[in-house]
């Protein structure tokens, strides 16, 4: 099928202190978090003005994605819209409608597969059709996961070889992947085939030996885990950083690779850029992390050559992939009269 937009989807965040509550009653809406646990989140939103840089980074990729498309003479707008902050997926529909778009690529800014980062996507896809009344007219096409696509990985293996080379005066470098942790029992279900931590976990330990072979170091490395939330007797994935870097021996430099993520957002610049490096100065340990895809040229590149795949129907065995586990899946497209109930997280 052919194709006449764009939409840049993400997750969104405050731009003002007035803002941090509502955005954060917005994230945890449904989930029975207490007033006094949004507040004390609400600290590390303080701390930068109330400002989330993750809006900012957005404008900035639909630029870069915007003068990737025009270098390569594809005619398609790109709009943005956000599942929990202006703008919200309703505006984005609702302007590229009026704007005379039916049929749309979706770029999610999630890597990875997870009910965060797919099916609770999808519902708000869903959620959004229906409040703008345009189910039967927009059509929403989202590009498969990208965990491993070149154009995300190039970045990080640039960084770790660049922290590597910084750290070299260092007698024992370790390098830690770091990704978002979720419950156990949700990461179980993003694919029970692969074991307790599902898909989601087998991804992330599939791109970090990815990384490693790309860097071409046979430093020690680990996968961890950040900014865990919620109810604490509900497992979730660990081990947490700032547990695994306690833990850490004979260990003189730090590597930090924020596998999880494509942009310095919030859970970036607190999570690690604060919390985990008091940890590691703490332990008497250099740690350095690693700078997250942002609009590095080789992940826009890739952006737009994922958006290419599903344009001209790719088939699976070209399309690039740096593990196993890839190509991941295209998704089954939402709107315009088609049955897309979403009943898994794939």
């Amino acid at each position: 099928m052919s194709y006449d937009a764009i939409l840049l989807a993400s997750f969104g965040g405050p731009e003002g202190q007035d803002d941090v509550i509502p955005f954060l009653k917005n994230v945890t809406r449904g989930k029975g978090i207490p007033e006094e646990r949004l507040e004390e989140v609400a600290v590390h939103y303080r701390h930068h003005g109330g400002v989330s840089p993750i809006n900012q980074q957005n404008r900035e990729l639909k630029v870069a994605l915007e003068a990737e498309l025009a270098t390569r003479g594809i005619d398609l707008p790109v709009y943005w819209g956000n599942r929990n902050w202006d703008p919200y997926f309703t505006d984005a529909l609702r302007e590229l409608h009026a704007d005379g778009k039916r049929d749309v690529l979706v770029i999610v800014t999630s890597a990875y597969t997870s009910y965060s980062g797919v099916k609770q996507y999808h519902e708000d896809f869903e959620r959004a059709l229906d409040e703008t009344g345009l189910r039967d007219e927009v059509r929403l096409s989202r590009i498969r996961e990208f965990f491993d696509h070149p154009g995300f990985v190039a970045p990080f293996v640039e960084g770790v070889r660049s922290v590597l080379d910084d750290l070299a005066d260092a007698a024992n470098t370790h390098v830690m992947f770091v990704t978002h942790s979720i419950p156990t029992a949700a990461a179980t279900e993003s694919g029970p085939e692969y074991g307790e931590g599902g898909a989601y976990e087998a991804q992330h330990l599939a791109v970090a030996e990815a990384i490693m072979r790309g860097v071409g170091s046979a430093a020690p490395h680990s996968l961890v885990y950040q900014s865990r939330s919620g109810n604490p007797a509900t497992p979730w994935l660990e081990p947490d950083i700032n547990d695994a870097i306690e833990q850490l021996d004979g260990v003189d430099g730090l590597v930090i690779v924020p596998i999880g993520f494509v942009s310095d957002h919030m859970e970036v610049i607190w999570d690690l850029d604060n919390e985990a490096m008091e940890t590691a100065t703490a332990k008497g340990i250099r740690a350095i992390r690693v700078p997250t895809p942002g609009i590095h040229p080789a992940y826009v590149t890739g952006l737009v050559d994922l958006l290419l795949e599903r344009i001209n129907d790719v088939p699976d065995s070209e399309r690039p992939h740096e593990t196993a586990l890839g190509p991941w899946p295209d998704h089954p497209s939402q709107g315009a009269a088609l049955t897309s109930a979403v009943t898994n997280t794939r």
